[in-house]
């Protein structure tokens, strides 16, 4: 089973459960593929290349849509994370005395006709765009005719924040705390301030795969709801981020990442506790509720009704139903409650041992 995952620490499911065998203690022989970008995730995904996939939880809706993609039946029993965004502004815009979506506004109008502001997104129609577009517009900015938006892959982000290319952007972690530690930027606000406990990243499966395969895609999922669980607890994070540091996962500093699992640091945003952390188990993170897929295709059918959008996706009908699988969810849920396969083999790998491996 090949998954593909992106160098974002959210991906620390993924990971713990392929580091710590818990595939195989679910009967599983899974492969971790590091892709690049999300419409790699999506294309390969939908081309067959990819099994399943760590993804933004709005990507399966879009392939369902044939946005920018080939449409494709595509369906999650699995909700991953939630929240774990931040906004980051440049160090030179906050010394210039932006400190939120107002003060930004004034620095636009103080600049019209000199310079446009440019800001960067993982991925067009992902979360990370909902967000920063509802807080560009809490302060009445409006994208495409006052700032630039623009996708950045998600290791990218850093760097083209410190040449200047863009003036701040909206990502997870670890690139904010990366960048805030830097100093070339700071961290403003949260997706846990913007949109508490919203949808973050999903297991995107084809539809034929979770017919064809049911069996192992339950298997699965029963394994990544464990490394979920795993994962949430805050005395794990410290492993979590030497695991993740690691060139083949996410390749950044493990101090950084460890930092981004427990909430972005603000850099010198005074006067506030900005916790951004993904969420990946509590407050029913994991079940694909029809509350979490209505707050996606609210939010899609809100953009897609723009002129922006309607321009890449003429003629087509927004049908957006049965891509979260509760049903799914639950059958793999009561496999977790059973043990799992294998688990008498003792196939998983015991805490200390990763601790002493990473």
């Amino acid at each position: 089973m090949r998954l593909g995952f992106l160098p974002v620490s959210d991906c620390a499911p993924l990971v713990y459960a392929h580091e710590a065998g818990l595939f195989e203690k679910y009967g599983l022989e899974a492969h971790l593929e590091r892709e690049t970008s999300w419409a790699n995730v999506r294309d390969k995904v939908i081309q067959g290349e990819l099994d399943a996939a760590h993804a933004p939880a709005t990507l399966p809706f879009l392939a369902n849509l044939g946005i920018e993609s080939d449409p494709c039946a595509c369906v999650s029993g699995l909700v991953l994370s939630l929240q774990g965004n931040a906004i980051t502004l440049s160090r030179s815009l906050y010394d210039e005395g932006v400190r939120d979506a107002q003060s930004l506004r004034e620095r636009i109008y103080h600049h019209w006709g000199k310079r446009t502001f440019t800001f960067g997104v993982v991925f067009s129609l992902s979360s990370q765009e909902i967000l920063l577009r509802s807080w560009l517009k809490s302060a009445g900015i409006q994208p495409e005719v006052e700032v630039r938006i623009v996708a950045v892959p998600p290791a990218q982000m850093y760097p083209t924040l410190k040449l200047g290319y863009i003036d701040g952007f909206c990502v997870g972690e670890p690139w904010t705390s990366l960048a805030v530690q830097a100093g070339a930027g700071v961290c403003v606000t949260t997706s846990a301030e913007l949109a508490p406990l919203h949808p973050e990243r999903v297991l995107m499966v084809r539809q034929s795969f979770a017919v064809g395969r049911a069996d192992d895609h339950e298997r699965l999922v029963a394994a990544l709801l464990e490394a979920c669980a795993f994962c949430d607890k805050p005395e794990n994070h410290a492993l979590l981020g030497e695991m993740l540091s690691h060139p083949h996962y996410v390749n950044a500093p493990a101090e950084c990442v460890r930092a981004g699992l427990s909430g972005p640091a603000a850099g010198e945003a005074p006067g506030r506790v900005l916790q951004g952390l993904s969420i990946f188990n509590r407050f029913n993170a994991n079940e694909p509720s029809d509350d979490k897929a209505r707050w996606i295709v609210e939010r899609l059918y809100e953009l897609l009704q723009q002129e922006f959008f309607k321009a890449r996706n003429p003629g087509r009908t927004p049908v957006l139903k049965n891509v979260f699988r509760r049903d799914i969810f639950d059958r793999a849920k009561l496999r977790l409650t059973q043990g799992g396969h294998g688990q008498e083999n003792g196939l998983s790998v015991s805490r200390d041992d990763l601790a002493e491996k990473h």
